[in-house]
């Protein structure tokens, strides 16, 4: 049997528009704050709300966008966000108060928040279903990659050029995520919406959410909470343990893990089913936050990134396939809002209870409740999902005997 195409000229261009959106996304996830309270004159709480505010819009506007790229088409849709997305850097330049800048914040996240919804709707529809969990962990691999070079290009554009440098490059990457969604040839509906029908969305909940996938939302939501201790804090953390030259090579070697275990578990996902992959990948994520909590070199330090790296970075891609495979084919959009809004409030909430509690502990600490936190994961994700996965696995593999 000929294996069915995975790497087509489109799943190559959407997934380089979701690296280039994303490279902008965590650009600015490091720079904003510092620019805030050096050339805006915020504190850094104030600091704090240009993330808030960013990730406050892309979240209101998914189960909208679901609706309509319906209405629209998933390219429609599409280039009219990463248009709104390059305005708004555009717009960086302009504002000298701090109150300006969270409305472009807000502004951008809305771009953000449409584009990346899109794009998880238009990857779903392009990629074989026999091969739906490599693909899915191929396209999620281009967050993963983002994640890394997005924030050492951004603090290397701010220390060494200055901040207007820092914005042209914004600028830059955010034309080639447009110029990217413009390369995918995506099937459009054959109907024509009227251009008045994006004010006509509708409020009931099955239209801004679809439920399907809001159980494996809030299992990854879960486990988000543990990952923001991860982003948020993990290079305080090296500095507080003295190996601070290593924290800048973190989530590169996390980075070179997911590049070299993707091939396997995105296969393994399809062949095996979710539950193979997803609880081994748990154990890796709880070893990973462990032996972090117990560091005191830098081998040992990137050592715990890698496998923190095979943990998560598995259990991401594996959890957004789950949401779009349990959707029915006109929901997948909807689906993909849902699951990126759930998670996306998980990551808030895990930044603001995190915060909280390094207060009132030291950070080894805190990476040891993380790794019991993420063990706790097991029975979430069994009751949420893996129960029901094992029986479906266990279903299908008895109508193929039979058959």
């Amino acid at each position: 049997m000929n294996k069915e195409t995975l790497w087509t000229k489109n799943f190559i261009s959407v997934s380089a528009s979701n690296f280039f959106l994303f490279v902008v996304f965590y650009f600015l996830l490091v720079t904003m704050p510092v620019y805030a309270l050096q050339r805006l004159g915020g504190n850094a709480t104030e600091a704090g709300l240009l993330t808030t505010f960013f990730l406050i819009s892309a979240i209101i506007i998914r189960p909208f966008a679901g609706q309509w790229i319906e209405q629209f088409g998933r390219k429609t849709i599409l280039i009219s966000s990463q248009v709104i997305f390059l305005g708004a850097s555009l717009l960086y330049f302009l504002p000298d108060t701090f109150g300006m800048m969270l409305v472009i914040r807000f502004i951008h996240g809305i771009g953000f928040g449409m584009a990346t919804t899109a794009a998880g709707a238009m990857v779903a529809e392009i990629i074989p279903g026999s091969r739906r969990g490599e693909g899915m962990g191929y396209f999620v691999m281009s967050t993963n990659l983002a994640m890394v070079i997005g924030p050492f290009l951004g603090l290397t554009a701010m220390r060494q050029w200055g901040s207007s440098v820092m914005f042209m490059i914004c600028i830059a990457i955010s034309a080639l995520a447009l110029i990217s969604g413009l390369l995918v040839n995506a099937a459009e509906h054959k109907h024509t919406a009227r251009a008045l029908s994006i004010f006509q969305v509708k409020f009931n909940p099955k239209d801004l959410f679809e439920f399907s996938a809001l159980p494996i939302a809030v299992v990854g939501a879960f486990f988000s909470v543990a990952y923001a201790s991860i982003l948020s804090f993990v290079s305080v953390y090296a500095e507080e343990i003295h190996v601070g030259e290593a924290a800048s090579y973190f989530f590169i070697v996390y980075a070179i893990v997911l590049l070299l275990s993707r091939p396997f578990t995105g296969k393994w996902f399809d062949r095996y089913g979710a539950n193979v992959i997803i609880y081994p990948a748990i154990f890796l994520f709880a070893a990973g936050l462990l032996l972090l909590s117990q560091t005191g070199t830098a081998i040992v330090f990137l050592i715990a990134a890698g496998i923190i790296g095979l943990g998560w970075g598995t259990l991401f891609p594996s959890f957004q396939t789950i949401a779009i495979q349990e959707a029915s084919p006109q929901k997948k959009a909807l689906a993909t809002a849902t699951f990126l809004s759930v998670f996306d409030l998980g990551i808030g909430l895990g930044s603001f209870i995190i915060g909280w509690a390094v207060t009132g502990m030291s950070f080894s600490m805190l990476y040891v409740y993380c790794a019991v936190y993420v063990l706790v994961g097991l029975f979430v994700y069994s009751l949420l999902h893996g129960r029901q996965a094992k029986k479906k696995h266990q279903m299908e593999k008895g109508e193929h005997q039979v058959v």
